[in-house]
């Protein structure tokens, strides 16, 4: 196999998507079973990271460590990268030493260009638009759970951000409709928007969107780097909040996730995370097995 990045879930097919997914749960099972598997072993993993993470950074170095291999945690205090080094003159450097990148920042033209000068894959761990790894994890978590997510409805609540982007590539790529229930002002990537308009529609009243939905799904209002925006955004949303009452409106199995962390009596009521339906746990450990799937698939195939 050619080189390959995951950057957005966009670049890998459907088929390679859900292959990915199955595999992940066969990966959790072995791993529960105690099954010793080292496909990795002396690879090691570069991991860039702009963004603080917890469970971006325990997910990847345990599941190098699972795997026999090894990870490499960078900080900006860490690397030249955050002394001014050109992005492509990291990439080219880095890729010498490493098996595989995974880079946590801001801007997603970052990950763009330090893959275009990478000859190792480069993964998205998370950016200001895409966080593709965490729809890996959630929609292992909606199979394990109710089988495939093809054809049913999931609903979005609260701010248009970048997992609200990439729950738009997963409703193409895994063939769900999804509806976006955000306040005006704060809504997804209008290309995004534009390009799935097929099976993405934005209904204002979270009350009315929920309505017939098998997956609810939130994040924070106020994302990284946002923070002096916070109080404007707890007015803004103050109506976004996913509670028991408003989960009663949706399908009476439907699931709930969030990707977490969350700020409970804000976007998530104190009690929702340990509501009848909420995946919230399963969907975090998921992190771990969903990107061992994607280490496999893009190291040993190649």
């Amino acid at each position: 196999m050619a080189l390959r990045h995951f950057l957005t879930l966009r670049d890998l097919t459907p088929n390679e998507l859900t292959q990915l997914v199955e595999r992940a749960i066969v990966l959790k099972k072995e791993h529960k079973q105690g099954k010793i598997y080292e496909p990795l072993k002396n690879r090691v993993l570069g991991m860039i990271f702009e963004k603080s993470s917890t469970r971006t950074r325990v997910s990847f170095e345990s599941g190098m460590a699972q795997f026999g291999g090894s990870a490499i945690f960078l900080s900006p205090r860490d690397t030249q990268l955050g002394r001014g080094e050109p992005i492509e003159d990291s990439a080219r450097v880095l890729s010498r030493m490493v098996d595989a990148v995974m880079i946590r920042t801001f801007e997603h033209e970052k990950v763009e260009q330090f893959a275009r000068y990478s000859n190792v894959p480069v993964i998205n761990a998370l950016t200001d638009d895409y966080h593709p790894c965490q729809l890996l994890a959630d929609m292992q978590t909606y199979h394990e759970q109710k089988g495939s997510i093809s054809g049913k409805r999931v609903t979005w609540v609260g701010d248009g951000n970048n997992m609200c982007n990439s729950f738009i590539n997963a409703a193409r790529q895994f063939d769900f409709e999804l509806i976006v229930a955000s306040p005006l002002g704060y809504d997804p990537m209008t290309s995004l928007l534009e390009e799935n308009k097929s099976r993405v529609r934005i209904i204002r009243d979270p009350k009315a969107a929920v309505q017939g939905a098998d997956l609810v799904v939130t994040d924070v209002w106020a994302s990284m780097g946002q923070e002096d925006e916070q109080q404007q955004r707890i007015r803004a949303f103050k109506d976004y909040q996913v509670n028991p009452e408003l989960m009663s409106r949706a399908n009476s199995n439907a699931l709930f996730m969030h990707c977490l962390p969350a700020h409970r009596g804000e976007e998530v009521s104190e009690d929702m995370l340990d509501q009848p339906g909420s995946v919230v746990w399963d969907e975090a450990e998921n992190r771990l097995h969903a990107q061992k799937a994607l280490l496999e698939f893009l190291l040993c195939n190649a």
